[in-house]
Parts: C-alpha cells; sequence; structure tokens
C-alpha cells in the first residue's frame, strides 16, 4: 500500500508517511483471534483454589459405628458429601498463559495499526507542545480532529506531560509503545500516535525469515 500517510494532529502540515511494512498489512482474522486469546489469557490471576479432603479441618474419627445404624457408611466427615468437607476435582492455582509465536505476535499488531491506518482513524501529534500535564489541552488537541471513542494514546515513557493530559478523559486508555497489545488496537475507535511512539512502534515490525531464523 503505497503512499500511506496519518494526519498530523494540532498542526497544519504535511501527513506523517508511514511504513508500510507496519501499517500496509492485510487481514488475517484467525491471527488476531488467536493472539488477542493470549492476552486475554494471559490477564487471569489464575488464584482461584479450593480444599479438598485432606486440606479441610476435623473429621478425625469416623462419624458413626460402621453398621447397625441405618445408613450408609462413612469415614469422614472431610468427605465432599459432608457440609464441610473437601471439594471433588477442585480449582487449584494455575497459569492460564497461551504461548504465541513472536513473530505472530508482532505480525497480528502490525495489522490491528494497519485497520486504523486504512479507515482514517490513525493521528500523529507532537508531544512536545505539553509542557505541563493539562486535560484542557488534551480536549483541544483531539477536538478538530475525531470524537469517535473509545481513543488510544500511545507516547513514550519520556512523554509523561502528555500522558497525564489524557489519562482522565473518558473511555481514553494511555499505553506506552511496549504496552500496546492488539486488544488495545481493536477495542479503540479511534487512534494516536506521538511522534516519538511512532518512530518505536515502525522499528517493531513484523518479524522477517532472517530475523526469525537468528531469534
Amino acid at each position: 500500500m503505497a503512499g500511506l500517510t496519518a494526519p498530523i494532529v494540532g498542526k497544519t502540515g504535511k501527513p506523517v508517511p508511514l511504513a508500510e511494512e507496519m501499517f500496509g498489512i492485510e487481514l488475517n482474522q484467525p491471527l488476531l483471534h488467536e493472539v488477542v486469546r493470549a492476552e486475554a489469557a494471559a490477564r487471569r490471576a489464575g488464584t482461584h483454589s479450593a480444599k479438598t479432603r485432606g486440606q479441610v479441618r476435623g473429621g478425625g474419627a469416623k462419624p458413626y459405628r460402621q453398621k447397625g445404624t441405618g445408613r450408609a457408611r462413612q469415614g469422614t466427615i472431610r468427605a465432599p458429601q459432608f457440609r464441610g468437607g473437601g471439594a471433588v476435582f477442585g480449582p487449584t492455582p494455575r497459569s492460564y498463559a497461551v504461548k504465541v509465536n513472536r513473530k505472530a505476535a508482532r505480525k497480528a499488531r502490525a495489522i490491528g495499526l494497519s485497520q486504523h491506518a486504512r479507515a482514517g482513524s490513525l493521528g500523529v501529534f507532537d508531544a512536545s507542545t505539553f509542557t505541563a500535564p493539562r486535560t484542557k489541552d488534551a480536549l483541544a488537541l483531539i477536538a478538530d480532529w475525531r470524537t469517535a471513542r473509545p481513543l488510544v494514546v500511545c507516547v513514550s515513557l519520556g512523554e509523561a506531560d502528555a500522558a497525564l493530559s489524557f489519562r482522565n478523559l473518558p473511555k481514553v486508555v494511555v499505553v506506552a509503545p511496549n504496552e500496546l497489545e492488539v486488544t488495545d488496537l481493536l477495542w479503540a475507535r479511534s487512534l494516536l500516535v506521538s511522534q516519538n511512539a511512532l518512530e518505536q512502534l515502525s522499528s517493531w515490525g513484523p518479524l522477517t525469515d532472517a530475523e526469525e531464523a537468528d531469534s
């Protein structure tokens, strides 16, 4: 996709050219589904736990004698059929992480960015214009660009004033380039990227076959 560009938000000037290898990737829905599923699984704490019959308190002796009561024989009140007994096949702490190849993850993020580039919902801004955290400045910046939200704002780590200016707006998420997930890209209706963050994202395009062989 030759000549792909993104507008400069808040300024009048020539649009910023976008790297085709990062912002011109064709849609691959199965790959997006795989990566989004892995991201959702990674967010699960996996700290759920239930006690088995060997972990609950009490029940060291038989609750009643073996024969003559007319009831079924029981060896302990810690059995799962008793109130307060242990759980059968209860949940235990575990990791829900799903492995995704690095090449697939990077390509999926490039697909998400490409979708915004095609739809015209990707904008670039100069974060150095924010000299102090001011939400009013953030609202003024996007007022003449796009009002569609949710909005994801991607800024570099050294652009704290811009990040603090956007973070209190409703339906706005501020992330660093290394924190930008495919889920964020698909959730957002608008994507605003600082110039420094755009350079970082452009350098993290899909892995080539040579890079994959070296990794």
